[in-house]
């Protein structure tokens, strides 16, 4: 019986040794939007087990991590990343000569590049697939990244934007239809939706108008009809999932709220109309800011994109900051997101100071990418806060961010899950 209680002493031991304490110099409180001073946090496993005033004395076998000259935050929520590609000059002919092990390989390591910049969950808005191979990797420790959200194959319409054959030749083009992501029909979209469900996605993306980085030559009229994008909407809910809309024009994007989707991406020529109509139904903006700015920088470099994107470009990513300014003042829901993948990944960070430019104060940045987020992906009680039971997802910048928000494209410190990847 002695041996035995020695045991247990000894296992009790071995795990209160698994418990780690980070002094905080500054806590941002996401959910009330408040700074504190001199907090610790307690984590235990992959989740905080306490947040307490003051700085805890560690046990013995306790593991402290002094983060007293840092600002403190929970790790940041991207609503629109494409983890899969990165632009540049040659990503156009990338599609015919890369097979899915190259893009694997790539997707690891924009991943990792995520995560440093203090990004510890995303939700990656359309790729090949590999996009669910990589969260699985993810999730089961084989590579460092951010907890993905994917929605594996964006949904379009035969040569619209999410049309993977459009800038083939005939010869490749084919007829794609459900099983590849493209609808034209409210059954095609019912079909198209399972299929995605089945290929393992977490949520749903329609391109509900033309795109700049498409080559076709529209970048925003409408490509849904209210019927395809109602039932795409209706089989999406029944299968647990919500569903975000790439628009740039107003029409489609009119539809798409009218429809009942969460989110709308970019949303560029947005009128009055569908802000009030977003108001109405709660439907949130997911902005891109930071991408509309760097294609039209990109756009100005000779033979950069194809000869059929560059007006398309020029013409759109320079007016979704004030459409952005014009919505937030309207009272329109604001998420944040950056499709990270049209520009480098892990300089996300650069939405805040574009959002803050535009009139949202940084408090309502940070809540943007933490509280809020978190409650679209359905996981307000798991992430998006400094809280008991959520996940120990936790990252630090050397200066408040009120203060300076570049502050946040200098991440000094992270922790996804309880364990850290850079301190």
């Amino acid at each position: 019986m002695k041996k035995l209680f020695v045991l247990g002493l000894s296992i009790f031991s071995t795990l209160q040794a698994q418990q780690t304490i980070l002094h905080c110099g500054q806590l941002f409180d996401a959910k009330r939007g408040k700074f504190l001073k001199a907090q610790s946090i307690i984590v235990e496993g992959n989740r905080i087990k306490a947040v307490v005033k003051g700085y805890e004395q560690a046990n013995q076998n306790d593991r402290t991590i002094d983060l007293k000259n840092k600002t403190v935050l929970p790790g940041f929520i991207d609503m629109h990343v494409h983890i899969e590609g990165e632009t540049n000059n040659s990503s156009y002919i990338k599609r015919f000569v890369d097979n899915e092990a190259d893009t694997a390989y790539e997707a690891a390591q924009y991943a990792r590049r995520t995560l440093m910049a203090g990004f510890t969950t995303v939700r990656d808005m359309g790729g090949s697939g590999v996009n669910v191979a990589l969260r699985k990797a993810i999730d089961q420790g084989k590579v460092p990244g951010p907890r993905i959200f994917t929605a594996e194959k964006a949904i379009g319409t035969t040569g619209g934007h999410a049309d993977p054959t459009n800038g083939s030749r005939k010869s490749l083009m084919g007829d794609p239809g459900p099983a590849e992501g493209v609808i034209n029909s409210p059954e095609d979209g019912k079909k198209a939706v399972r299929q995605r469900y089945k290929n393992g996605a977490d949520c749903i993306k329609i391109t509900a108008t033309g795109g700049v980085l498409s080559m076709a030559k529209n970048g925003q009229n409408p490509q849904f009809t209210l019927e395809e994008i109602k039932a795409v909407v209706d089989t999406a809910n029944d299968y647990g999932m919500h569903v975000a809309a790439h628009a740039h024009g107003d029409e489609g994007m009119y539809r798409a709220v009218m429809a009942g989707v969460t989110t709308i991406e970019h949303g560029t020529l947005m009128t009055p109309r569908t802000m009030d109509l977003m108001k109405e139904k709660q439907a949130y903006l997911v902005a891109t800011i930071t991408a509309g700015k760097q294609v039209a920088e990109k756009a100005k470099i000779d033979n950069y994109f194809p000869a059929v994107v560059t007006p398309k470009a020029l013409a759109i990513g320079p007016q979704i900051q004030q459409t952005f300014a014009e919505a937030y003042k309207r009272g329109v829901p604001i998420a944040f997101g950056t499709d990270a993948g049209v520009y480098p990944h892990g300089r996300n960070a650069l939405e805040f100071g574009y959002m803050v430019e535009a009139g949202m104060p940084a408090v309502e940045a940070l809540q943007a990418a933490t509280v809020t987020n978190a409650k679209i992906l359905d996981s307000a009680d798991e992430l998006g806060q400094l809280a008991e039971g959520f996940y120990a997802d936790i990252i630090a910048t050397d200066t408040n961010p009120v203060d300076d928000i570049k502050t946040l494209e200098n991440i000094t410190f992270v922790m996804k899950g309880g364990q850290v990847y850079k301190k």
